[in-house]
């Protein structure tokens, strides 16, 4: 399965959230306002959730769907990690 299309973008969303994660440890360190500090994480939330969002998206609409394609037993095994994969989303 390996290296799939989206790992890149996935990896740039991952590495805003980091940026923003580093904001917050910053502004709390600094003694900046709650609310602040809060748009901050709210900010680092989104971050990661769109990066995991994109590459269970990703997982699906290729490895997922080439398993099925195949049948019998990649097919049942499809079934098992998207069940997997659910418990994420």
């Amino acid at each position: 399965m390996g290296k799939h299309e989206s790992h890149p973008e996935v990896a740039k969303r991952l590495k805003r959230a980091e940026g923003h994660l580093r904001t917050v440890i910053a502004m709390i360190e600094g003694g900046r306002p709650c609310a602040d500090i809060a748009q901050q994480l709210h900010a680092v939330e989104q971050a990661v959730s769109r990066a995991k969002k994109a590459l269970i998206g990703d997982h699906i609409a290729h490895c997922l769907d080439d398993a099925v394609a195949q049948g019998g037993a990649a097919a049942r095994a499809a079934v098992g990690e998207l069940k997997t994969l659910a418990k994420y989303l």
